[in-house]
């Protein structure tokens, strides 16, 4: 997760954003898991870099996967990504709603 550790440390890396969101979307987010998802989403709103084709990715895959194997800090970090980069996601939203009235 480069791009994690790039908006952890504050680090300015436009390139790199852009060429990590292109192979991720690319390759349909094979073998990303649910922390990954969570992590790279996060990213990208920590760092203000804006990636809708991959926020509008990671949102389709987690809804189809049912977010199964999301745990409650990946949903919130994923919410929490959506909302900080401003990135409409009502279908998301609602999935994530119901699996915390699930528990």
């Amino acid at each position: 997760n480069t791009v994690w550790a790039y908006a952890t440390a504050g680090v300015a890396a436009e390139t790199l954003y852009a060429a990590v969101a292109e192979a991720a979307v690319r390759g349909g987010l094979a073998g990303f898991k649910p922390q990954e998802l969570a992590n790279t989403v996060w990213a990208y709103a920590r760092a203000g870099v804006t990636a809708d084709k991959l926020f509008a990715a990671v949102a389709e895959a987690a809804v189809r996967g049912g977010l199964a194997g999301f745990n409650p800090q990946n949903l919130s970090n994923t919410v929490w990504a959506y909302a900080t980069a401003g990135v409409a996601a009502e279908t998301l939203y609602a999935a994530v709603a119901e699996a915390a009235v699930r528990g």
